[in-house]
């Protein structure tokens, strides 16, 4: 900048520069303590100052978090922000676990981590470099407004980007799965007592027999439990909880 090298980031960078910040230890773990990130700024090998960033926590942020955990869902901060910035963060939040100063390369290794653990990971993310971490969990969650090779690799994305859809998301897919047993269960029960009555096992008993047009008509009434039930899923919308 006008003949002159800057350098604004983290420690590391200063170190790499070779710059000295010590005088600036105490207030940077300060702003660290309040959940802002910052960053050192030096010229000419020469330190300057700092620059404070800091994210704005959605205001559904915690209520979504709560939400998750209520689901039985391990919360877990993935950020390459440091540790006391994000310790901070995470306790506005009530999040369960904090991975900090995480590079973007590094991200996708801490999933499989996280997996190798026994854990079954969804990432929720909209960057590129959420994108191999994305790919790397059992569950991508992209945020609709972020950029387009999160929302391609993902497996679902949030239109709205509201944080508060990662728990709706997760209720619909279980009241999803628990529709698919529940409809297998009717086609099967069907199947179980109905060929057996067509094959006549009560015939030289009592002379009972399954006729062909009765056994279309239960075939039809069975489709119809099984449709009516999968219909149920249109009760209340997603960011209701049903037990249907």
């Amino acid at each position: 900048m006008d003949g002159r090298q800057v350098w604004i980031g983290n420690r590391a960078l200063m170190t790499q520069a070779g710059v000295s910040v010590a005088a600036a230890e105490d207030q940077a773990a300060q702003l660290a303590s309040d959940g802002k990130t910052a960053m050192f700024v030096a010229a000419d090998g020469q330190f300057l100052g700092l620059v404070a960033v800091a994210d704005r926590v959605r205001a559904s942020a915690r209520a979504a978090v709560a939400e998750l955990q209520a689901l039985g869902v391990r919360t877990v901060m993935l950020t390459g922000d440091t540790e006391r910035t994000a310790q901070a963060v995470a306790r506005q939040l009530g999040l369960d676990t904090v991975i900090a100063d995480v590079l973007p390369e590094e991200k996708a290794a801490q999933v499989q981590a996280l997996q190798g653990q026994g854990q079954r990971v969804a990432m929720v993310g909209d960057g590129v470099n959420d994108a191999p971490a994305l790919a790397q969990a059992e569950v991508g969650i992209a945020i609709g407004a972020g950029t387009d090779v999160a929302v391609e690799t993902a497996d679902v994305v949030l239109v709205n980007s509201d944080p508060a859809a990662v728990a709706a998301s997760l209720r619909l897919a279980r009241r999803v799965q628990r529709k698919i047993r529940q409809n297998l269960f009717w086609a099967v029960i069907y199947n179980v007592l109905a060929i057996p009555f067509a094959a006549g096992v009560l015939y030289p008993a009592y002379g009972v027999l399954l006729r062909p047009e009765w056994a279309a008509l239960l075939m039809s009434v069975s489709t119809l439990i099984v449709t009516g039930n999968a219909l149920l899923l249109n009760r209340g919308r997603l960011g209701q909880a049903t037990s249907g």
